[in-house]
C-alpha cells in the first residue's frame, strides 16, 4: 500500500504558514491602507505569533511598510513599525518573509521617477541589515508583492497606486527593475539573504467552439508569466534580469483565480465545478516545469463559512501535486487574520483568526482551525508511514 505524500518543507519552518495581510496602497480617492494597523497586528504581533505556533504554524508572511519607515524623505528611516514584528519573530522562533512593498510607497517618491529604482534598493538593504542585526539571521524577502496586480491595478485601471490608466506594461518594467535593484543591493547587504518573488496564478479561458476567444485569452494567460520570465532575464533582458536573481516562486490562488471570457472581456469567476476549471495540482506542476525553482502557495483563502472546505481543496490538490513529483514547498494560509476591505472597510472574515481580542486572544473560527489540525496530522501521519516502511 503507497503512503500518502507527507507535507515536508525544505524552505520554511512549517509547511503551513499564515500571512499577514499588510497592503499599504493609496486608493484612487487618496486614501491610505494599512491592514496591518487597521487589524492591530503592529502592537499584536507576539500575541499573533503565539497563536500561529499553537496552530503548528512556525512560518509566517508579513509587511515592513516601506510609507512609514521612510516617511521622512531619502534614507531618512524610522524602524520604530516594524522592529517590533522583528524582535516578536525572534521571541516566539517565527520564521518571517518579509515583504519590502505591499503595493505602497513613500507619498514623496514618484513611482514613476529616476530615482524609484535606487531609492527602494538602498531601503531594502537597510532593512536586510537590520533583519539581520535584530535575528542574527539572513533574511528572506519578497521585494516586491504582486508585481502583475500592481501593474494591472495600479497601471491600467488605476485602482490604486499609481492610479494610472493604460500604463500597465510601464508599470510592471519599473517594478522588475525596482525588484533587481532590491535583490542586488541586499545580497550584498547580507550574504545569504533569499529573495521570493510572488505572482498571482491566474487562468482565462475562452468560451467553447468560440473562434474569437481563442487569442484573447491565449494573450492573457501568456502575461502571467512576464513578471518571473523578466526577473529571470527570459525576456526583455535589457531589464538586467538574470538566472540568479530569484530562489523561490510564490504563487497566489484563490477561488476566483480562473475566468472565462465573454464578448472579450473578463466576465465572471469560472466555478471549480465548471469542467473546463484546471485543477490546482496541474498548474503547479507547469511553474515548477518552465521555472525549475522551489515553488510555494504564497496566498490562498475563501471568506465565510467554506474556509475549511477551500483549505481541503487545496491541501489536497497540493499532495496530488507531490505524488505526481511536483515538489511544493508550503501552503499560506493569506490571509491568516482577518480583515477590513480594502474599498469600504467591510469585514472580510477569510482567516483563522478574527480580528476580535477576547481575553488577550484573538477568536479561533474553530470549522478552520479543525481541518488545518485534519491536515497537518495527515502530512505527519503520511511521514511517520514512510519511516516505517522504509525500516
Amino acid at each position: 500500500m503507497t503512503a500518502t505524500p507527507a507535507f515536508r518543507s525544505s524552505l520554511f519552518r512549517s509547511f503551513f504558514l499564515g500571512g499577514f495581510e499588510c497592503s499599504t496602497h493609496r486608493r484612487k480617492d487618496g486614501r491610505r491602507l494599512d491592514l496591518i494597523a487597521a487589524t492591530r497586528h503592529d502592537v499584536l504581533a507576539e500575541q499573533d505569533y503565539r497563536q500561529l505556533a499553537e496552530h503548528g504554524i512556525r512560518a509566517a508572511r508579513d509587511g515592513v511598510r516601506w510609507h512609514l519607515v521612510e516617511a521622512e524623505g531619502p534614507g531618512r528611516y524610522d524602524w520604530s513599525p516594524v522592529l517590533p514584528m522583528l524582535r516578536a519573530a525572534r521571541r516566539t522562533g517565527t520564521q518571517v518573509v518579509w515583504d519590502l512593498c505591499h503595493y505602497g510607497w513613500p507619498d514623496w517618491l514618484d513611482f514613476f521617477s529616476e530615482d524609484f529604482v535606487p531609492r527602494f534598493a538602498d531601503y531594502a538593504a537597510a532593512f536586510a541589515a537590520l533583519a539581520f542585526e535584530e535575528t542574527g539571521e539572513a533574511p528572506i524577502l519578497c521585494p516586491l508583492n504582486e508585481i502583475s496586480f500592481l501593474a494591472w491595478a495600479g497601471g491600467e485601471t488605476g485602482h490604486f497606486n499609481p492610479c494610472t490608466q493604460g500604463r500597465g506594461p510601464e508599470v510592471k518594467r519599473q517594478a522588475v527593475r525596482a525588484t533587481l535593484a532590491a535583490t542586488r543591493a541586499v545580497r550584498a547587504a547580507v550574504p545569504g539573504t533569499r529573495v521570493f518573488a510572488v505572482e498571482p496564478l491566474i487562468h482565462t479561458h475562452g468560451r467553447p467552439n468560440v473562434d474569437a476567444d481563442i487569442e484573447p485569452a491565449k494573450r492573457r494567460n501568456a502575461a502571467v508569466w512576464e513578471a518571473w520570465d523578466m526577473i529571470l532575464g527570459r525576456r526583455d533582458p535589457e531589464l538586467g534580469g538574470a538566472e540568479d536573481m530569484l530562489d523561490a516562486i510564490g504563487v497566489n490562488f484563490y477561488w476566483n483565480n480562473q475566468w472565462w471570457l465573454h464578448e472579450g472581456r473578463d466576465a465572471a469567476p469560472l466555478s471549480v465545478f465548471d469542467e473546463r476549471w484546471i485543477p490546482l495540482r496541474t498548474l503547479l506542476a507547469t511553474v515548477h516545469d518552465r521555472y525549475r525553482r522551489p515553488v510555494f502557495l504564497g496566498e490562498t483563502s475563501i471568506e465565510g463559512d467554506r474556509r475549511a472546505m477551500w483549505l481541503r481543496y487545496v491541501a489536497e490538490e497540493v499532495r496530488a501535486a507531490i505524488a505526481a513529483g511536483t515538489p511544493i514547498e508550503g501552503i499560506c494560509l493569506y490571509p491568516v487574520l482577518s480583515h477590513p476591505g480594502w474599498d469600504d472597510d467591510r469585514y472580510c472574515p477569510n482567516g483563522l483568526f478574527g480580528m476580535e481580542v477576547q481575553h488577550g486572544r484573538r477568536v479561533v473560527h474553530q470549522p478552520l482551525a479543525e481541518e488545518l489540525r485534519r491536515q497537518i496530522r495527515a502530512g505527519t501521519g503520511a511521514a511517520a508511514a514512510d519511516v516505517t516502511a522504509a525500516a
